[in-house]
């Protein structure tokens, strides 16, 4: 199935695999990201988002109603967004890394197709409209974002999103990292787990004269 990611360079794919997951929420346990919402059994004692600032139980209902699949401002590329939950401060940036709670349904029958607990990624490895939502959500924030097709998989079918599919995300953004952030403590680990280098042996003294 393709999921929400796409494919991430090579060079963010070794930093996020060693830092995202270990150093942006280094007190929770990282749980698989992005696997399909069938087969995420292990996460049904978890909450999710819901909306008007609640949590749904999971499982979820397998259908959003609609007037949860809706969404206020409007942006120039057709992305808009609701905050469910206000949150005030920096937003992440496109070269960031973020550890989010989301769920994702189609917008056209509310029906679930992905979902995330404590999911770590870059802000530039997932869909276009998907990274332009969380530029928009400080750090603490609950947001829906609703996002054209165009915006998201477009005319191509992504398991179970149709071809051109308007999705909704609930999404809320947990922390977030910046590219250099984590490299700092990526190297302040490294540095920590060295071994530490050993003293250079010291020469014996010189013998002394035999005795006459």
């Amino acid at each position: 199935m393709k999921q929400l990611s796409r494919a991430l360079s090579p060079l963010a794919l070794p930093l996020y695999s060693l830092a995202a997951l270990s150093l942006i929420a280094p007190a929770h346990a990282a749980a698989p990201a992005r696997k399909p919402a069938a087969a995420k059994t292990a996460a049904a004692a978890k909450p999710a988002l819901g909306a008007n600032n609640g949590i749904i139980p999971l499982p979820l209902n397998p259908i959003l109603p609609p007037a949860q699949r809706l969404c206020g401002t409007k942006t120039s590329s057709g992305v808009s967004f609701t905050m469910l939950r206000p949150a005030t401060g920096p937003v992440p940036a496109e070269e960031d890394y973020v550890l989010v709670n989301y769920i994702g349904y189609l917008a056209a029958t509310g029906a679930v197709f992905d979902q995330g607990m404590q999911a770590t990624f870059p802000v530039a490895g997932v869909i276009p409209g998907f990274s332009q939502g969380l530029q928009m959500v400080p750090k603490g924030g609950v947001a829906r974002f609703c996002i054209p097709a165009a915006m998201g998989y477009g005319a191509q079918a992504a398991g179970p999103i149709p071809a051109n599919s308007d999705l909704v995300f609930q999404v809320e953004l947990l922390d977030y990292k910046t590219g250099a952030e984590i490299e700092t403590m990526r190297k302040a680990r490294a540095a920590a787990s060295a071994p530490a280098a050993s003293e250079p042996a010291t020469a014996p003294a010189p013998a002394g004269k035999p005795q006459q």
